[in-house]
């Protein structure tokens, strides 16, 4: 498609409230230096208008006099040159005092919106980040919060700088010549129709342009995370062929709108230099034929004239960034009103200890734990944290007109071992992430030792539960920081005692650093193996009472696998657990299995009963039938 083919999509919405919003926002925290800025445009505005109106003065009063004078006198002219000189250094030492604030209200302001974006994010439910591209949200961090830089540091102070410097001018043309200033009316008309039309249409591209820089970075960020993938498969063509097309649609939203913002420039500058010959033509022959205009008056005059063009001039081509920042103000202010997790829960998890058989809270760490419910009467009810979890008649969908899982009984009592098996799709990993209140059920009821899971405060009920997933994330630091993820407290000979118990102590030893060893680009250097060693680490560190395992032996091999389910059974004594599967081996010794179709139960009990059921669960462990 070429560039003249493109056609915007799209258009600034509420740039006005956009505009109030993103003010308050600067206000919250810098109300007085936006005070003491505003007060030191006024001050550089005015002497610059200032300076430009003495220069009647100065040519009638000071200049003219001398000319032809046979012993001229400098002394009062010298005055008067110092006078001048004085105006123009306080609006420069104004000039520089606010820009100077201005550093510090932009990148200031610029933090804050950062730690806020962040903050609101940490607080987001899993369906979003489920449903947007993460290039998209980290476009919002970088390229939209940057926009803003130079709207607040340049634009608005020019805004109000060339408003003042307008008013001021107009007020001086009209004292110093009424058919002139006219005249530089009429022409200003002319201007604000042109400019007006050429920033409606750099408009258009310049929100197109950022939504554009999102998608580039979303693809570049998914192309850099599945290079292993593009490589197996060798779509290394299709892949560039796609960003070329994703790239093209960014070339052409940037081509169109710097083309309209880059023309703005000379044509308001040669619209400012027509004016500005106009003026001077009829300024003159005002002054030849009538007394009405002296010559300091025109010189004046046409220096007020270019000091009143180049601020329109200044303000149409600030548009372009007020445009593109308020384009980016709209995406950050759609991520920070994006619907925060709700929590209505009032149910705890607290340290207990046990006193002649009665449960008593502490606030030391005990290893106990358990359930306090306050109750509208002030009572408190303490309930032991077992890890009985029950499903009764849960109906589940990720959208609400289409329920994938129906009608889910089931129960894990304390220590036991719960096994889902499935063709992929069947719900299983849905049934856990409903556990961790991920999302909420549309019908039915989950309870945690007997408490509906929708009471419980949902930090407290993921503190209680413990996760090994198939794909381990590891962060950016020490081996010795990613185990105690698991829990901040814990003292280094804790984290070393978790380590050992999944196994994964022998192989950090012999790591360059041992349990200091720093991992980057989520543990790339470490086997799968090793990764998820540490994974289940981190989850014995946690020390849950609820264990979910998601596949969490599938993409290793099977000497390693046994190392890793040493690891795990050992993580697992005395824990409930849930294990998601697909190698059955794995899962023969569960107290349930249970075997879901299309988001339905149908089959459970344990590994020899169901073989002798000889249905679905008979048939994949005999081959029959494959998971997919």
């Amino acid at each position: 498609m070429s560039k003249r083919d493109f056609k915007p999509r799209v258009k600034l919405e509420n740039p006005k409230e956009s505009l109030f919003r993103l003010m308050s926002f600067i206000f919250e925290d810098y109300k007085w230096h936006c005070l003491v800025v505003f007060i030191l445009i006024i001050i550089s505005s005015m002497a610059n208008v200032a300076g430009m109106n003495f220069i009647k003065t100065l040519v009638d009063d000071y200049i003219a006099p001398l000319v032809g004078s046979t012993n001229p006198d400098f002394s009062n002219l010298l005055k008067a040159l110092m006078t001048i000189a004085l105006i123009y250094a306080t609006g420069i030492l104004s000039n520089f005092g606010f820009n100077k604030i201005l550093v510090s209200i932009s990148q200031g302001t610029l933090k804050n919106i950062r730690d806020r974006l962040f903050e609101h994010m940490e607080k987001l439910p899993i369906k979003y980040f489920d449903t947007h591209v993460h290039g998209d949200i980290m476009s919002i961090y970088t390229n939209d919060t940057d926009t803003l830089r130079q709207m607040i540091s340049q634009s608005m102070p020019q805004f109000i700088s060339s408003a003042i410097t307008i008013i001021g001018v107009f007020f001086s043309m009209c004292m110093i010549s009424i058919p002139l200033t006219v005249l530089v009316l009429l022409m200003v008309v002319i201007i604000k129709q042109v400019s007006g039309k050429i920033v409606a249409n750099s408009g258009k591209y310049f929100v197109l342009q950022q939504q554009n820089i999102g998608k580039v970075n979303g693809y570049i960020e998914e192309m850099m995370s599945g290079q292993k993938v593009i490589k197996v498969f060798t779509h290394e063509r299709e892949a560039i062929d796609e960003f070329d097309k994703l790239n093209n649609e960014l070339n052409n939203a940037s081509y169109n709108a710097n083309k309209y913002a880059n023309i703005m420039m000379p044509i308001m500058g040669n619209l400012g230099y027509l004016n500005y010959v106009l003026c001077a033509i009829v300024g003159g022959l005002i002054a030849i034929y009538t007394d009405s205009l002296t010559i300091g008056g025109l010189a004046a005059f046409l220096q007020l004239n270019r000091s009143f063009s180049q601020p329109i001039n200044q303000i149409s081509q600030q548009l372009n960034s007020v445009i593109m920042a308020l384009a980016g103000a709209n995406r950050i202010f759609g991520l920070l009103d994006e619907k925060v997790e709700v929590d209505d829960g009032k149910v705890t998890l607290v340290n207990v200890t046990m006193n002649d058989g009665e449960l008593i809270e502490t606030d030391k760490r005990t290893g106990m734990w358990a359930w306090k419910h306050i109750h509208e009467d002030g009572s408190i009810t303490l309930v032991k944290l077992e890890g009985d979890v029950r499903f009764d008649h849960v109906d589940f969908g990720y959208n609400e007109n289409k329920i994938i899982l129906h009608d889910i009984n089931m129960f894990a009592k304390p220590g036991q071992k719960i096994a889902f098996v499935g063709a992929t799709g069947a719900g299983k990993t849905t049934i856990t992430n409903l556990i961790n209140r991920f999302y909420d059920i549309q019908k039915g009821m989950i309870t945690y030792d007997g408490i509906d899971i929708k009471l419980i405060k949902k930090d407290d009920l993921r503190r209680s539960l413990g996760i090994v997933l198939q794909d381990t994330h590891l962060f950016t630091g020490t081996i010795m920081d990613n185990i105690r993820y698991g829990n901040l407290e814990a003292s280094d000979e804790e984290v070393i005692k978790a380590a050992k118990l999944a196994n994964a102590h022998d192989f950090i030893k012999h790591m360059p650093e041992g349990y200091n060893t720093v991992l980057t680009n989520d543990g790339a250097s470490l086997s799968s193996g090793q990764r998820q060693l540490l994974s289940i680490a981190r989850a014995a560190l946690s020390n849950p009472p609820v264990l979910i395992l998601d596949e969490a032996t599938s993409s290793i091999d099977t000497r390693t696998e046994a190392i890793v389910q040493s690891g795990m059974d050992k993580l697992m004594e005395g824990r409930t657990v849930f294990v998601i599967a697909h190698r059955l081996s794995t899962i023969q010794n569960s107290d349930v299995i249970m075997v879901l179709d299309k988001g339905e139960i149908i089959e459970r009990g344990d590994h020899d009963s169901l073989l002798n059921e000889r249905g679905t669960y008979y048939k994949l462990y005999t081959g029959a039938l494959e998971l997919d």
